[in-house]
């Protein structure tokens, strides 16, 4: 595919990424008191059995914890990691080779390949995998319509989607505190551990701005997927969402 040129909005999203990237995983593990870990272990068991040697597609993939969930729980799977950020791709090439290099089986670098790239426009070949993956990104997708359509373009026939993302839950108490939670606190842990309040005042902005689980999956629905469904956790606050390529 002819390569994409980065929207002012992409490069907007990127320099944020790059900004934060650095103490990425830190601030995760604080601001989720650590689930986040829990979270994207459901979301790797929701893809299913995508068969042998299973080739997987990780989107936003960041630092690169959910292509080394991917590993662990499939040991003959191989993974492409695909970032806007440069940075994360970095520091997850770095994790990785640490990875492999405490594996005695050699499990990680090797069958993980990084690849710089929006999720509107991918440099990948139509049906080229088993499954996709994307956790806590697709909401920064500027066209996540786009984006959609991409995995699914993507995906072989009968493949899979898995998408991990902040979604609004349904008990009105429970908003509230989670709403206070996003405004009001979670910015000011983001900025106090990386010095950039400023981007995760974006970031929870941009879970405001979202749409519901169910609404989402009827953009799943428009955008190609067959078969959607949702997985509520910890009170709907975050949300799996699956799709297949009919």
């Amino acid at each position: 595919m002819a390569p994409h040129a980065l929207t002012p909005r992409n490069i907007e999203i990127r320099s944020n990424f790059d900004a934060i990237a650095p103490r990425y995983d830190l601030t995760n593990r604080v601001i989720s008191m650590g689930v986040d870990l829990r979270w994207r272990r459901v979301a790797v068991r929701r893809l299913g059995d995508l068969g042998p040697d299973a080739l997987v597609l990780d989107l936003a993939c960041g630092t690169g914890d959910m292509a080394i969930e991917v590993l662990r729980q499939r040991r003959a799977a191989r993974v492409v990691g695909a970032d806007l950020s440069r940075t994360m791709l970095e520091l997850s090439r770095t994790k990785l080779a640490a990875r492999r290099a405490a594996s005695t089986g050699g499990n990680g670098a090797a069958r993980v390949h990084l690849v710089g790239a929006p999720a509107e426009s991918l440099p990948f070949a139509d049906g080229a995998f088993d499954g996709v993956t994307i956790a806590f990104g697709i909401r920064n997708v500027p066209d996540y319509r786009s984006g959609l359509r991409e995995m699914a373009r993507v995906l072989r026939r009968g493949g899979r989607a898995c998408i991990l993302e902040f979604s609004t839950p349904p008990s009105r108490w429970l908003w509230k505190a989670y709403n206070y939670y996003f405004f009001n606190v979670l910015p000011r842990i983001g900025g106090f551990l990386t010095g950039r309040e400023d981007a995760y005042r974006y970031l929870t902005h941009s879970v405001a701005e979202f749409p519901g689980a169910a609404a989402f999956a009827g953009v799943m629905e428009e955008c190609g997927f067959a078969r959607v469904s949702w997985t509520a956790m910890n009170g709907g606050i975050v949300c799996v969402h699956t799709g297949e390529k009919p």
